[in-house]
């Protein structure tokens, strides 16, 4: 199943609580650790999946999916759309609920394999801006 509408979306967020971050940096002005970072500290569990990366947010990092252990909710990709294919090959192994491409990432065929495979898919939407909206937070 392909989500846009924002009920969905908010159900997603309320129930979620383990989010493994794929593409990750350790760089505090980058997307993905600001995205990370928020996230954390709205009582997520951050799991950062990065190759050849110890620790980032203080948490353990992982070189990929199918070596984190324990449950993942949401898998939230930081990959071009031309390498989404791959994570999301892996992502219908670690069977997770929902694989969440970051604002400006689409890619039609992974969100098949993944629809297919019975993961809850996202699009070109920021998992930041998306809780912020559901917090009332957001402006813009």
């Amino acid at each position: 199943m392909i989500v846009t509408d924002d009920e969905t979306i908010r159900d997603i967020l309320k129930v979620s609580k383990n989010i493994a971050v794929v593409g990750l940096s350790p760089k505090p002005h980058r997307d993905s650790f600001m995205v990370a970072h928020y996230m954390q500290g709205q009582g997520y569990r951050i799991i950062p999946v990065r190759p050849k990366t110890k620790e980032i947010l203080g948490e353990t990092v992982y070189p990929d999916l199918m070596h984190v252990p324990g449950p993942i909710d949401i898998v939230n990709v930081f990959r071009a759309p031309d390498k989404i294919v791959p994570v999301a090959e892996e992502t219908v192994n670690v069977k997770p609920k929902v694989f969440w491409m970051q604002l400006g990432i689409e890619n039609n065929d992974a969100a098949r394999l993944l629809a297919d495979a019975g993961v809850i898919v996202v699009m070109n939407k920021c998992l930041k801006i998306e809780h912020m909206k559901m917090q009332g937070t957001f402006i813009g």
